[in-house]
């Protein structure tokens, strides 16, 4: 099945989406309204805006995220962006997925939850990964609560940036964006006919395609379609039997549709379709300590449908309606354990905003329903429904202060009513700006915390008497700007109830073959911190650095003292340093230091060493076609010269692996070619 799928997708990389025919058809028609000095778009993703005031150009980009479109720098929620030429940038290192992309913003860590297979999620201020929203123009097309496997087969190809919330966002997006959002934002075709193909190959025998194609096809309609494949080699890097890195043949293709009506309605559809196989575990006849095998494989086939639809309602008033389907298929082997399953979740959404000289309101409806079906195991199958009424009211008091409140009440079908509030402030004096934020949110368990993604539901006992997990963010933001320099300090605090974790069962009293169950942790989980971020030009030379302060703690398994959270680093710090002048050339140097880590159920060590992770890269352009090279882990740390991967017997959750604390591939080049068309 899987050959059939790639076949398909190398034949879209290879036969143009849009004939030129169409290339000069289509006027694009951008209606603008001013409302209390901020840009109100009609046409769906206008990203940004650029003024110009003798050399320099302002550059005002215009905030999804945060519902009602705000400038970024005019928006009292604080929402960071990575722009356009930092995606293009990451695209070139890691053109398969955007982990990269992602985890090299400060705040923002990618944790490994499956050695095994490779799977990862996105941790915002020490938050737990589960908690965050991953959504694609402002739709959940990964599902409501994204898996872990999710990250790694999103490409970057397509992006024109990325917004992200940290700190509670349940009040704009629900229950499952306890921790925060990133939002996804794709390209929007030109006037044009444009396209792109880029082609990757790394050391560790790993090789991508990548393709993006837009065109106007008549006066009101535009398109583009982005495919790719991709493919990885099995890695044994320490001989010992156990993939480092695991094998994986992927292939996706998404089309995109944007109309626009004369009279400022406009429509966009995206659909999308996403087959891979991956392996991992033991390799060929190499076998765990107890002697035996222990394949792990997912095989996965996803697609999705989404579409939102703005309609103006008279001046200043706007009906939007957006929906979502998704439907996720798996096919798992753990050891000598088989499984299939299916994830599905669902969105139905319709809101009505307006705006005064003043203000800018928004009040909604939406449906959410998350499913999973299990065909081994259907103890664990659930079906959640829930309606949610939320709104959102941002207020100018002054040239220089505003604020926005939002919240939202739902009506979970398992957990019952949950409501979630969010107070933001921001007050911007000449080249200072100051925001503060205070947020509650909710989050439903399900069987899948970050634990079971090594181990499968086998030893699992069913849930029982769960509570939902609930949080109370706040954080305060300073940022100054004077000429070439911008610099900014977070200082954010989070308190989370009810934490779902992993817990043995008493084995002498039960009669089940379960070990392991879910249970919510007594106190609470404390993350305190801060963030500090520092940005310099200086002709064409960018220079970028950030270090991130993070206390988290728990109550230890006693209940009689505070033990740190694992896998978070108290000191983190990077520095980037990138010469690009655009159309000619791109030289870049990046160091990135992680420090020591609480480790749990690791027999070997308590606690991880600090590590640095070096990278440079390098890109000439020639015309339409571009040349890269890229190197990462100058330094060529890896975590299994230090300690085994492996466990010296199974553990009770079922996994054989130690959780990752370090990088795991290596020292890895990877080169290419970009070829740029039309445009």
């Amino acid at each position: 099945m899987f050959k059939n799928h790639l076949k398909k997708a190398v034949a879209i990389l290879l036969i143009p989406a849009f004939a030129y025919a169409n290339e000069n058809n289509h006027e694009h028609k951008n209606e603008h309204k001013n409302a209390h000095n901020h840009h109100e778009e009609t046409e769906h993703h206008k990203e940004s805006e650029h003024h110009e005031h003798g050399d320099n150009k302002v550059e005002k980009i215009q905030v999804r995220a945060s519902r009602l479109g705000r400038i970024v720098t005019e928006s009292a929620t604080r929402t960071e962006i990575i722009n356009g030429e930092e995606i293009q940038e990451k695209a070139l290192m890691r053109p398969g997925n955007i982990s990269m992309l992602v985890a090299e913003t400060g705040g923002v860590r990618v944790q490994t939850t499956s050695p095994a297979l490779g799977s990862s999620n996105i941790r915002l201020q020490g938050l737990y990964g589960r908690y965050t929203q991953l959504l694609s123009d402002g739709l959940p097309l990964y599902g409501g609560q994204t898996t872990s496997i999710g990250l790694m087969q999103i490409p970057p190809t397509d992006l024109a940036t990325v917004e992200i919330i940290k700190g509670s966002a349940s009040s704009l997006y629900g229950g499952s964006a306890l921790g925060g959002v990133i939002n996804l934002i794709s390209r929007t075709p030109s006037d044009e006919y444009e396209g792109e193909v880029l082609v990757n190959a790394t050391s560790k025998n790993g090789q991508d395609i990548t393709s993006y194609f837009a065109s106007p096809l008549t006066e009101s309609l535009s398109a583009s379609i982005t495919a790719g494949v991709h493919n990885q080699e099995e890695q044994d890097l320490d001989d010992d039997g156990w993939l480092d890195m695991a094998s994986y043949q992927r292939a996706s293709v998404r089309p995109r549709l944007y109309w626009q009506g004369d009279n400022g309605a406009n429509l966009y559809v995206t659909l999308g379709a996403m087959t891979e196989q991956r392996d991992g575990g033991t390799w060929g006849e190499a076998t765990v300590p107890d002697g035996n095998t222990f394949p792990q494989t997912q095989n996965t086939l996803r697609t999705d449908i989404g579409f939102i639809y703005d309609q103006p309602l008279g001046e200043v008033i706007n009906l939007n309606m957006r929906g979502s389907a998704m439907n996720q298929e798996h096919e798992h082997v753990f050891g000598a354990i088989k499984d299939d399953d299916k994830h599905e979740s669902y969105l139905i959404e319709s809101s009505v905003s307006g705006y005064s000289d003043q203000t800018a309101w928004l009040v909604g409806l939406a449906l959410q329903s998350e499913r999973f079906q299990s065909d081994n195991f259907s103890e664990f199958n659930y079906s959640y429904q829930v309606p949610g009424l939320f709104s959102q009211l941002d207020y100018e008091a002054s040239d220089n202060i505003s604020m926005s409140l939002s919240a939202r009440a739902d009506w979970h079908s398992e957990y019952g009513t949950q409501v979630s509030p969010r107070i933001s402030l921001l007050y911007s004096p000449e080249e200072w700006t100051i925001r503060g934020a205070y947020g509650q949110g909710f989050f439903a368990p399900t069987p899948f915390i970050e634990d079971i993604d090594e181990a499968g539901l086998s030893r699992l006992a069913p849930l029982e008497n769960l509570n939902e997990e609930r949080a109370t963010t706040a954080s305060i933001d300073l940022s100054y700007v004077l000429g070439s320099v911008e610099t900014s300090l977070t200082l954010f605090s989070s308190s989370i109830d009810n934490v779902t974790e992993l817990a043995l069962i008493d084995n002498a009293n039960s009669t089940s073959d379960k070990q392991v169950h879910i249970i919510n942790a007594s106190g609470e989980s404390d993350i305190n911190g801060a963030e500090l971020l520092l940005r310099y030009r200086w002709q064409d030379i960018k220079f970028t650095g950030s270090y991130l302060y993070t206390n988290a703690t728990k109550n230890s398994d006693d209940g009689f003292k505070r033990v740190p959270l694992a896998l978070t680093p108290k000191h983190s710090a990077g520095l980037v340093v990138m010469w690009e002048e655009h159309g000619s050339h791109l030289l870049g140097f990046e160091a990135y230091y992680t420090g020591t880590q609480q480790l749990e159920n690791n027999p070997y060590r308590e606690r991880s060493d600090a590590y640095w992770h070096l990278g440079l890269l390098g890109q000439i352009t020639l015309g339409q076609v571009s040349f890269f090279i890229n190197a990462e882990n100058l330094l060529n740390v890896r975590q299994t010269k230090e300690d085994p991967l492996v466990l010296p017997e199974q553990a009770p959750s079922g996994r054989w692996t130690t959780n990752i604390w370090s990088r795991n591939d290596g020292f890895t080049v990877n080169a290419g070619l970009r070829f740029q068309f039309g445009g």
